[in-house]
């Protein structure tokens, strides 16, 4: 069996990968990537948040990334089903920070930074596959892989980056998966061609559009015409809908008073895919000579964009980690990676749980805006959920409740009197 050395092995070639990859490989480390598509391929998580900006910046995969010309997203739009609509302009957050970023059809956007990457040098391994791997008492590891051919190979490595997304490849491996407490949602989404898209901002602004508590409507509209369309809903309403998936599409579209007649007889560009039980955890993000980044680790739901900033985010703080464990500085990579990311994802697991309680909508949809409140909360919805000089970060489990309260006494004193 062929077998070769590396300092670190990254399995997956995604955003994570690839910025963990750039970071790496601009340290002079000899790295390899293994992923097991072949790329431009369709994945999920095309609505970017500011703060992946600042992280592709950073290992200089920004200006390949502007020369695809995306889709600017300058905000977000939430409608309810009374037609109130909720406007977030990331130029008007808390703090300082990136106050755009992209739209983006993955297959596109994540063949853009592979091809840099190669373009630098960069040995990606596409359609070979992870099947074993194992550990010495030192970290270092001995991975087998398999291409699409059934051969299989060797890889020593170092270091191992495990950024292989939903794939998950060694929380299977190494017995690490654990059910996640954000409440399971599913979703069924597919692309169209937007034949019927307006002009001006109206079409190409993101949009959710809420159904209900637990159920909603993504719309993503990218520059070359095609729109991204999904619901996320509770498990068993998705399973329970009958017919094919393009059926139970029809179905829900038919739930959205908004944009019914915009997307009403458009062909689905593919047969709609369903992805169940969205929200994943481990239990543990690193280990002796391993990290989890990105989905790998931690993935909460999609209604605040966050994926693929916490990939990115996780990527480039393992890189930054791995280089120095490498060069022999001590590393805490459970204050300095575990902690920290936890940081993170609990602020946005708090949204995100509080968007299903009804207490985020309460406060988006309340018709007294206090522009002070909507300016932190937009810095959240941004990425920026490290900055505890934000009040919507530092105290995020009591204000989000707190303030939601307030809003339906408001309501409730308004309807009294009227």
């Amino acid at each position: 069996m062929q077998q070769e050395k590396v300092d670190v092995l990254i399995i997956g070639a995604g955003p994570s990968g690839s910025v963990a990859a750039a970071y790496l490989h601009k340290q002079g480390l000899n790295v390899k990537v293994v992923e097991k598509g072949r790329f431009p391929r369709f994945v999920i998580g095309e609505s970017l948040i500011p703060r992946c900006m600042d992280h592709f910046e950073a290992v200089g995969l920004l200006d390949c990334l502007k020369a695809m010309n995306f889709e600017v997203k300058d905000g977000a739009r939430f409608i309810n089903n009374k037609g109130v609509v909720c406007n977030f302009d990331f130029s008007k957050k808390h703090g300082d920070g990136w106050d755009w970023t992209w739209q983006v059809p993955r297959a596109d956007f994540d063949k853009a930074l592979t091809d840099e990457l190669q373009s630098w040098g960069v040995d990606i391994a596409f359609e070979h596959e992870v099947t074993t791997v194992s550990f010495a008492e030192d970290g270092s590891s001995v991975t087998t892989i398999k291409d699409i051919d059934g051969n299989e190979s060797s890889v020593q490595a170092k270091f191992i980056v495990d950024s292989s997304g939903f794939g998950r490849v060694l929380p299977r491996l190494l017995d690490l998966e654990k059910p996640s407490k954000i409440p399971q949602h599913s979703s069924i989404f597919t692309h169209v061609k937007d034949v019927n898209r307006p002009e001006g901002r109206e079409g190409t602004m993101i949009t959710f559009d809420v159904i209900d508590t637990h159920t909603w409507l993504w719309v993503i509209p990218f520059s070359n015409g095609y729109t991204s369309i999904g619901f996320v809903g509770k498990s068993e309403h998705l399973e329970s809908l009958e017919g094919s998936n393009t059926e139970k599409l029809q179905q829900m579209m038919k739930l959205s008073s908004y944009y019914f007649d915009r997307f009403d007889g458009v062909d689905y560009t593919f047969e709609p895919r369903m992805i169940r039980n969205i929200a994943k955890s481990v239990k543990q993000l690193y280990g002796n000579g391993f990290v989890l980044t990105g989905n790998s680790a931690e993935f909460l739901d999609p209604v605040f964009s966050s994926g693929v900033t916490f990939a990115v985010e996780s990527a480039h703080l393992a890189g930054q980690l791995i280089a120095r464990s490498i060069k022999g500085e001590e590393v805490d990579w459970q204050t300095e990676y575990t902690d920290y990311m936890l940081e993170g994802v609990d602020v946005f697991s708090t949204y995100v749980a509080e968007w299903y309680t009804g207490n985020l909508q309460t406060i988006f949809f309340h018709n007294k805006e206090n522009e002070t409140i909507k300016e932190q909360i937009c810095a959240v919805l941004a990425g920026y959920v490290w900055d505890k000089s934000n009040p919507f970060v530092k105290n995020h489990n009591r204000l989000v409740k707190t303030v939601a309260h307030i809003a339906k006494m408001e309501e409730q004193t308004s309807e009294e009197h009227s």
